[in-house]
């Protein structure tokens, strides 16, 4: 599996894990995922980790450590971006985004940027 490949399966991971942080994951966080997915490249292989998760109903907090693993080893990436809009959009999918589905996407926002900053201060 390629290094992209392998990130935008963990950005599908990430996805199910803002989906799941409400407890439940709602038809529409799941419509929006795909609609949006379908716009990118490597959409397929986001849906596909997404649907993975959701099928084995795996924990998402080792879920989300092996997310933030996978992107500490590919470094900083300007798809991060699109991949916290992404979340933003499926959380906001159904009845805006809860309190649990926003301390997600911050929780990744600040410890992926520490991993980061931690990476460049031991250079």
């Amino acid at each position: 599996m390629s290094t992209k490949t392998r990130l935008y399966d963990a950005f599908g991971e990430m996805l199910y894990v803002v989906a799941m942080a409400d407890g439940i994951i709602q038809a529409e966080e799941k419509e929006t995922l795909s609609k949006l997915v379908k716009l990118h490249p490597y959409g397929n292989e986001m849906q596909w980790s997404f649907d993975y998760e959701t099928a084995h109903e795996s924990n998402i907090e080792d879920v989300y450590q092996k997310v933030l693993n996978i992107c500490q080893e590919n470094g900083p990436d300007p798809e991060y971006q699109m991949l916290i809009e992404v979340m933003e959009e499926v959380a906001k999918a159904s009845s805006g985004i809860d309190e649990n589905e926003q301390q997600v996407i911050d929780r990744f926002i600040n410890e992926l940027t520490t991993r980061f900053k931690n990476d460049v201060n031991q250079l």
